[in-house]
């Protein structure tokens, strides 16, 4: 049966169309090969059809001859009219002529120069967000450190921020996963790649994508909650909160993975133009509109309260020190994805890239530098801490030479 592999780079498109054309014309072979095996057929007389690797070759009698044109292959062959003949003899099928590299003129696709300048920007680009997910997760991780040490900042807030952190770690260990498994080995054919491995390492980025997107979205929900519902205790949303964070995002992969298996169970389920695909791309932009329409009501109960007389100025910094760090990630988060959602995937593909891959590597320490190390309250319990451990050195120390003063 014919391979049936979606590709996601055009040259793997290039390899499809004659790994598809090469299973129709073995299919014909093989038909023929049948035909003539059965009992009182005459058998095949002239030459048979053939594949020569790059068409098909139907069987024709001694003397007669074919031509067909150069294979229509988008950005890889000029438009041409020449045709390409061989003429079936009583030795088999004749030469091509002209030979395909003569009649079929390829595409200006650049030099040699130009496919090791595209080699070394890729590699530039893998350590650029490599670097990027490792300070990345070193900032995370430390920050979770720091919530989780000091009991003063055990709170609910602090809690989705862990959550939110754990997102990130879970986003940056798939893309290290991912490459690790798809390109740990240069003799792989990616176009033909279908292993369980590797559905398993795009199930879990997909996933943690997914989480990422919609953590970020709780903390949008927790500040507007926290604006709307001054006086209520917010402990009791928590697991509605982790429902969403986590649940969610986990029903999502879910549905998708049984999708992509029962109907469109081909190459490692990293194609972005399967329809398939929106089962993850429709929560991933529901999530960044949803997003966006609390990002403007909060904006508008933040000038509320500010300008409210009855509000106090320690309540006013305090909504101030709790809506900056949000109010900045939603759009930094959704405005680009949304845009490029706007076009067809093989729209703007280093833009793309370079957004998605080297800026993105950087919002996990991005977002343990705003929630994290910039906060106030972090900064003075670290402090105040600091402070007692150096006065306990010191007692230590003064209490080690009197001991040996008196003694």
């Amino acid at each position: 049966p014919p391979p049936k592999v979606r590709a996601t780079h055009p040259d793997c498109s290039i390899i499809l169309y004659f790994q598809e054309q090469e299973a129709k014309c073995l299919e014909i072979i093989r038909s023929e090969r049948q035909t003539s095996a059965s009992p009182g057929h005459p058998g095949q007389q002239g030459c048979l059809t053939e594949w020569d690797g790059v068409s098909c070759w139907l069987a024709m009698p001694v003397g007669q001859s074919r031509a067909i044109a150069c294979p229509d292959i988008l950005h890889v062959f000029k438009k041409s009219k020449a045709l390409i003949q061989r003429n079936c003899t009583e030795s088999g099928w004749s030469f091509p002529s002209p030979p395909y590299y003569s009649a079929c003129e390829l595409e200006d696709t650049g030099s040699s120069n130009n496919t090791e300048a595209k080699a070394s920007y890729f590699v530039t680009m893998k350590v650029l967000y490599t670097c990027g997910y490792s300070t990345s997760l070193a900032a995370l991780f430390l920050a979770i450190g720091i919530f989780s040490c000091f009991r003063k900042l055990h709170c609910t807030r602090n809690s989705i921020h862990i959550h939110f952190f754990t997102s990130f770690i879970l986003r940056g260990a798939a893309v290290f996963i991912k490459d690790a498994v798809l390109f740990s080995d240069e003799s792989i054919d990616h176009c033909t790649m279908s292993t369980v491995n590797c559905k398993a390492a795009i199930a879990f980025f997909q996933y943690s994508v997914l989480a990422n997107f919609y953590w970020l979205l709780v903390e949008g929900m927790y500040l507007q909650t926290l604006l709307l519902l001054t006086f209520t205790s917010d402990k009791r949303y928590i697991w509605w909160y982790i429902l969403i964070g986590w649940g969610v995002p986990m029903l999502t992969v879910c549905v998708w993975v049984v999708t992509r298996l029962q109907y469109d169970n081909h190459g490692c389920w990293d194609d972005y133009t399967s329809l398939y695909w929106w089962v993850i791309k429709a929560p991933i932009l529901l999530a960044i509109f949803v997003n966006f329409l609390i990002f403007l009501n909060v904006t508008r109960m933040l000038a509320q309260k500010i300008w409210s007389p009855d509000i106090s100025k320690n309540y006013k910094q305090q909504y101030m020190r709790l809506t900056k760090s949000t109010l900045l990630l939603i759009p930094l988060f959704g405005v680009h994805y949304v845009v490029f959602a706007l076009f067809p995937e093989h729209i703007g593909v280093d833009a793309r890239l370079y957004f998605e891959l080297v800026l993105g590597s950087y919002q996990g320490f991005l977002v343990a530098l705003l929630y994290c190390f910039l906060n106030g309250e972090v900064q003075a319990e670290i402090k105040r801490n600091w402070g007692k451990w150096q006065t306990s050195m010191e007692s230590n120390v003064f209490n080690l030479v009197t001991q040996d003063f008196t003694a």
